[in-house]
């Protein structure tokens, strides 16, 4: 026995001698501060001010300020024993050890709260965050000791006041604010569950980051109230469902989505125990003024397009916008714009709309030219490289799809254009030949391509179509800038950069991004900074797209020659939209400055009859204005070798006398056409009739006309348009004949094809959703009318060309045929053809 009480004697010494000198329950109140972190803009002024990082906005509350709820769910989170327990809890260490094997990850923790507090409040900084024995054995003695000094109910009020939620909030109350823009004895279940998941990961949680990460951990903490009974599965059900818009209660901040920003990046990349030392400035790349101003403007024109107007749906209201500002050289943030008002819950204004998912309609369509045209790319992938005046189709075309139904996609003006040059194609941004060049470089190509300009949202190609080139994807405001960067750079890519330096309270520097110089970085600190990126581009095929872009004339045709995208020096800019109205953009970049721009609306409202052009290209624009106000204008500089030829604008061949559009135009050395015009040619009509004139055609009534003989895939459009054609295949080499000799028979249906189908988008007006009912005519008599009949009713009548009519989309199978009298009163029909609409 006697040995036994000497053995344990000794073993307790040892154990005391292992764990001491354990901290004085005394100090619970003595923690100091620690010194400021700064965080400045480029020239030194100030954005936030961080005066206690290790505790962050700290407001204590009495434990019967809390509400019940939120104990409830801290404490079925992390310590369920916690009133049973003396301090350290053995059975909830196995059970949190059983519980985070079977989910993969931390889902419940071992310490109890009285460890977590005892952690929080008495042990230093260094080892707080240490994993060792000694640690958790001084952690469980302080623990042990709280529980003798204090009841449970001081306890609990002590770490709902201390323990940090993230968000630079710190104690209950700090973060109710911090989230939700209210007091703690307002929060409900949904919130508290929220809250309560915090804890273990505050930076991984966070909801206005990590949405979806941390609507998960809320389902876990209200899973866990479930099984400790406090809720039942209903309400746990009613509070997963329930919407939580985010918000904070304003507080000293300038720039708030840029500095939430630039703080993840610091605790990522340095930690939370570097941080808790404080006594850093961190110099950042923000332009105090550009960022101000990108703010005014956005205030000012959403008001602008949300001012009553006879043209304005009523419904429609645009209360959400983002700006991001980049320097083309070395990818330095120079406005972030996350919302007009971070601090207005009632539009979630604390949503980032500079990181947050949205679809980029028109504005992925550059890269996809790019790919096209790239030589290198070209040669990879087996095919000749388009050029700017390679003709591409925009006719109603049906295109195939995995899922075996056809897609008909329509240009925004719902018209159809027939032989449209690249550069105007992309200039006006006519959504079918964008969909035909994805269809001829695939969606492998286009979709790295798209990571290589920085993109990382898109996942594998088998989860789009070919609708992913006119948005059907999801990325990040801040993303697609950059990615318009290898346009500007000669092809190289940008890593966008936020924290331009790190120094200590001595002015030591710890950290530079080399924005404006040579990295520095001793630390090891996982930062972005500035580095040689390899081109993910050719340099010529980067400035066609540049050249295409900053063409004012080439996208009149949309956009009208006094246009928001047009500035007082060159700038190239592309406009996008969405189907559903829900987002509208506008990317664009001189040499001094790239700046993209979204405008929407946070919870998903469409912003009805509102395009880029009309809500995101003001802002653009009158950013732009403001930031080069004071630079000299300088235009894009372009690489030697490049070549100009005069080609004939509709079949992309060098021009002669007979073409009827010439433009000059722009190719990569090896590129342009080498052979003449051979679609158009002199013909001699006979005006009476209006056919190719005879023998017998006085002259009179004789006269020069252009004919054309278009590709296979333009010829009906021509027709529809009532051209003068020839025909190669049908004629003798110099046999001319007009539209009549065709081999097409007289009447046809053309829009919609045999068989399309067609879905109707619950999220849009009904009187936006109208598919266009069209035909092609080569009978030498002219019409007189065209009608036609739907599932055996008369739905439209054309009274004139192009015969074409517009019918609001109705889901069922449909039965389409058409009728047409000419000017003769021959009458005549074509077969009818099947067609379905579905939901």
């Amino acid at each position: 026995m006697l040995a036994l009480v000497l053995a344990t004697g000794i073993g307790a010494g040892m154990l005391w001698r292992y764990v001491s000198p354990l901290p004085r329950l005394d100090q619970l109140d003595q923690h100091q501060p620690a010194p400021a972190i700064r965080i400045l803009d480029r020239q030194g002024a100030l954005l936030y001010e961080i005066t206690d990082p290790a505790r962050g906005k700290y407001q204590p509350l009495a434990l019967a300020q809390s509400p019940d709820i939120c104990q409830q769910a801290l404490l079925a989170t992390e310590d369920q024993r916690f009133y049973q327990h003396p301090g350290v809890d053995w059975r909830a260490i196995l059970r949190s050890a059983w519980a985070n094997w079977r989910a993969g990850e931390t889902v419940q923790g071992g310490s109890t709260l009285t460890q977590q507090l005892a952690r929080i409040l008495l042990l230093d900084t260094n080892e707080r965050y240490e994993r060792s024995l000694r640690r958790k054995l001084r952690e469980a003695l302080l623990a042990w000791r709280l529980e003798r000094r204090f009841s449970k109910d001081e306890i609990l009020a002590l770490y709902l006041n201390n323990v940090y939620f993230g968000h630079y909030a710190t104690g209950i109350e700090a973060a109710a604010q911090a989230y939700f823009g209210r007091s703690a004895h307002e929060l409900d279940l949904a919130q508290c569950a929220m809250l309560a998941g915090l804890p273990q990961f505050p930076a991984g949680y966070n909801p206005i980051e990590h949405p979806q990460a941390a609507k998960t951990r809320q389902q876990q903490v209200l899973g866990l109230m479930v099984e400790a009974g406090v809720i039942d599965q209903a309400s746990a059900a009613r509070a997963a469902a329930e919407p939580l818009p985010y918000a904070s209660t304003p507080f000293p901040i300038t720039a708030p989505h840029f500095v939430f920003y630039v703080q993840s990046q610091l605790e990522a990349a340095l930690g939370r125990p570097r941080l808790a030392q404080g006594g850093l400035q961190i110099i950042t790349t923000l332009d105090v003024d550009l960022q101000n101003a990108a703010t005014r403007i956005i205030r000012r024109r959403l008001a602008q397009l949300n001012r009553p107007a006879a043209s304005i749906p009523q419904q429609r209201r645009a209360e959400n916008a983002a700006l991001v500002a980049l320097d083309p050289a070395s990818g330095a943030i120079r406005a972030l714009v996350g919302s007009p008002d971070y601090f207005d819950a009632a539009i979630a204004g604390a949503v980032n709309g500079a990181l947050a998912l949205r679809q980029p309609g028109s504005t992925l369509k550059p890269i996809a030219y790019a790919v096209a045209m790239d030589p290198e790319l070209s040669a990879a992938a087996g095919r000749a490289p388009f050029t700017p005046a390679t003709v591409l189709a925009d006719v109603p075309t049906s295109f195939p799809t995995r899922e075996g139904v056809l897609y008909e996609p329509l240009d925004y003006d719902l018209a159809f254009h027939g032989p449209v040059p690249l550069r105007y194609a992309l200039a006006n941004s006519y959504n079918i030949p964008a969909v035909r060049t994805l269809q001829t470089i695939g969606l492998d190509a286009f979709i790295a391509q798209a990571r290589r300009h920085g993109i990382s949202t898109f996942g594998a190609p088998e989860q789009y179509g070919l609708a992913l080139v006119l948005g059907g994807a999801e990325v990040r405001l801040l993303e697609l800038t950059a990615a318009y960067a290898p346009f500007v750079n000669a092809g190289r890519p940008l890593q966008t950069i936020a924290i331009a330096r790190i120094e200590d309270e001595a002015g030591r520097v710890l950290f530079d991004a080399g924005v404006q110089g040579v990295p520095f970085n001793p630390e090891g600190w996982d930062l972005p900074r500035r580095r040689p990126l390899s081109p993910v581009l050719d340099p010529d095929t980067a400035y066609l797209i540049t050249d295409i872009l900053s063409d004012n004339d080439a996208r009149a045709a949309a956009f009208g020659l006094s246009s928001p995208l047009r500035l007082d020096r060159p700038a190239a800019v592309k406009t996008g939209t969405t189907t559903d109205w829900r987002d509208n953009w506008t990317i664009g970049y001189t040499p001094d400055l790239l700046a993209g721009v979204w405008v929407g609306n946070a919870d998903n409202r469409p912003i009805y009859g509102a395009s880029g052009i009309d809500g995101a290209a003001p802002i653009w624009h009158d950013f732009m204005v403001f930031a080069h106000k004071s630079l000299p204008a300088r235009a894009f500089t372009e690489p030697p070798g490049l070549e100009r030829r005069d080609v004939c604008a509709p079949s992309g061949l060098l021009t002669t006398p007979d073409c009827p559009r010439s433009h000059r135009e722009l190719f990569i050395a090896g590129t342009a056409p080498s052979r003449p015009d051979d679609q158009f040619r002199q013909v001699v009509i006979d005006l009476r009739t209006g056919d190719i004139a005879t023998a017998d055609t006085p002259p009179a009534a004789r006269a020069q006309r252009i004919a054309w003989n278009p590709p296979p895939a333009l010829r009906g459009w021509a027709i529809g348009q009532g051209m003068l054609l020839w025909d190669a295949q049908a004629a003798q080499p110099s046999s001319l004949t007009d539209h009549a000799a065709s081999s097409l028979p007289h009447l046809t249906l053309t829009s919609p094809e045999i068989n399309a189908h067609f879905f109707l988008d619950p999220r849009l007006p009904a009187a936006t959703q109208q598919l266009q009912l069209a035909i092609a005519y080569n009978g030498q008599t002219p019409l007189r009318a065209v009608q036609y009949w739907l599932d055996g009713e008369l739905v439209a009548e054309a009274q004139a060309p192009p015969w074409a009519a517009w019918w609001p989309l109705q889901v069922g199978e449909h039965r389409l045929r058409v009728r047409a009298v000419t000017q003769a009163g021959e009458q005549m029909q074509t077969d009818e053809i099947s067609f379905m609409v579905r939901r």
